[in-house]
């Protein structure tokens, strides 16, 4: 390349740049023309902005300088109302405490009047303790003198008693009975016990309450009253006597239903159901006699040695017990179903909890379950027992000995002795809080069996061993079989005995009669005729 085509080169070179220079400085100046008009309409509309800004300041200051004299005006209302509360506050502050202090009078008032109330009631109180302790010692007396009369009366119904008894054996059966009967008045009357020794001894010695027949050849065994024939009894004896025997008043109409000496009963039963009776014999004979007292019946019983006793298996026939087995009787087809032999030896059979319970000679004693079971338990007492019976009801058990004496045992295990009878007791049974017992002293005696110390009251008194008795469906009536084959009857209701002696009165005491006896403190009163209390 030539100079001067550099040269040209260079030149259009530099005119490029100047060109380019101009051109870049143009565009600066026209950016920055451009830039001060846009600042220019900015600040125009700033400053527009800002009067309008002025003008709303200037509008909210009014409308603050009017919402400033609203508050005032309102502040002020409000601490009107703020004094207008103050006050009611303090009037309602002055009116809570004059109700406080009208509250604290009232309760002043009300302690006051409780106070006084308090005091009144204290006097009322104390005047009713007063009141009611002069009505409890006037009661005290009249009960202290009711009961010193009630004692003094019935410490004369036993005095009466005793001077009756006296005056019997005297002859002086007139005087007897009224003394009799007057025993039982004061002494009923005032609640006292008519089975107290004397007053009852004397019931029955005046209305002769007891007769006696001989029937049997033999010794009396056992008996047993026909079902629902309280007058009606079936006897056993030793010589093989089965008699039916019927009550008329003092007569005893008999029949004997079967007689073979061969024969030695022990034991009768009656079904009260089907009215057949059953005897056995020690010699192993059971004797069935039907209900119509003519079809008898007797099995043999070959492996029972010396039965002596029956029990009712209810339904499942009979039960005879001997000395070593027992055997279980088929009555629909009168044949012995079983036997069992019994490893000990049996010296006694009663009856407790409607189950056979048998005593044996070495002090022990058990109750049947059935033919293959039976409980086994010593004999809580020592000695001999010869007699034995339990009451359900109240838990007492009774047996009997040899040597005459008697145990009650209760549930508790309490032990009482009964003292009375000389020799063997023979049968027991009881009746409520009543015992009986006879012997072979020839006695039959009653025990209150609920006192501490039972004493005995003889029902019967005999030269003979008594060997058994029983009493009626009532319980009113006893029947006793001795050894002497004698029969007794015994009424030991006290209603009908104080009948009977009623029925003997012929006349009232005297006066001087009354006041010997009775004593001249005592109203006089009559027995018989219109004017009698009783």
């Amino acid at each position: 390349m030539n100079k001067k085509q550099i040269i040209t080169a260079c030149a259009g070179v530099l005119l490029a740049g100047v060109a380019a220079a101009g051109i870049i400085g143009w565009v600066s100046e026209h950016k920055k023309v451009e830039d001060l008009k846009a600042q220019t309409e900015a600040m125009k509309k700033q400053v527009v902005r800002s009067a309008i800004d002025r003008s709303i300041s200037a509008q909210m200051e009014d409308i603050a300088n009017e919402q400033r004299e609203i508050s005032d005006e309102k502040r002020e209302e409000a601490l009107q109302q703020t004094r207008v509360a103050n006050d009611m506050r303090l009037r309602s502050e002055k009116e809570r405490q004059n109700a406080l202090e009208a509250e604290r009078n009232a309760v002043a008032s009300e302690k006051k009047a409780l106070e006084a109330s308090a005091v009144a009631d204290d006097q009322r109180r104390l005047a009713e303790q007063q009141r009611q302790l002069a009505e409890h010692q006037r009661i005290q007396a009249e009960f202290s003198k009711s009961k010193a009369d009630t004692l003094s009366y019935i410490a004369l119904g036993r005095s009466l008693a005793s001077i009756s008894s006296i005056q019997a054996q005297a002859g002086n059966t007139d005087i007897a009975n009224l003394l009799g009967y007057a025993s039982y008045l004061f002494t009923s009357r005032y609640n006292g016990d008519i089975y107290y020794p004397a007053v009852f001894q004397s019931l029955m010695n005046l209305s002769h309450s007891m007769v006696s027949w001989t029937e049997h050849n033999g010794a009396v065994m056992n008996m047993e009253c026909m079902a629902g024939q309280n007058n009606s009894v079936v006897s056993v004896s030793n010589y093989g006597e089965i008699i039916l025997s019927e009550r008329k008043g003092n007569r005893l109409q008999t029949k004997a239903l079967f007689k073979d000496s061969r024969y030695d009963f022990r034991d009768v039963m009656i079904d009260q159901n089907s009215g057949s009776i059953y005897a056995v014999s020690r010699t192993g004979h059971l004797v069935i006699i039907q209900k119509d007292l003519k079809t008898i019946n007797t099995i043999v019983l070959d492996k029972v040695e010396h039965p002596v006793r029956l029990y009712n298996l209810s339904g499942k026939g009979l039960l005879v017990v001997g000395d070593k087995a027992v055997a279980q009787i088929d009555l629909k087809h009168k044949v012995v179903s079983n036997t069992k032999q019994l490893p000990f030896r049996v010296v006694l059979s009663a009856h407790k909890d409607g189950q056979p319970l048998l005593f044996d000679d070495k002090g022990m004693m058990h109750q049947m379950k059935g033919l293959e079971n039976y409980d086994t338990q010593k004999v809580p007492f020592t000695g001999k027992v010869t007699a034995y019976c339990a009451s359900k009801k109240n838990g007492i058990e009774a047996f009997g000995f040899s040597d005459g004496a008697i145990w009650l045992l209760n549930k508790s295990g309490k032990k009482q002795q009964l003292v009375g009878h000389r020799s063997r007791v023979s049968t027991l049974k009881i009746n409520g809080q009543q015992l009986f017992s006879s012997s072979y002293d020839g006695s039959v005696n009653l025990w209150m069996i609920d006192m501490e110390k039972a004493k005995p009251m003889t029902l019967v008194s005999t030269n003979n061993w008594i060997m058994h008795f029983n009493y009626d469906s009532p319980k009113h009536t006893f029947w006793v079989g001795d050894a002497k084959g004698n029969l007794s009857v015994i009424n030991i209701s006290v209603p009908v005995m104080v009948d009977n002696i009623k029925k003997k009165l012929k006349r009232n005491l005297t006066r001087e009669e009354w006041n010997y006896y009775i004593g001249q403190d005592v109203p006089y009163e009559t027995f018989i005729g219109n004017q009698a209390k009783i």
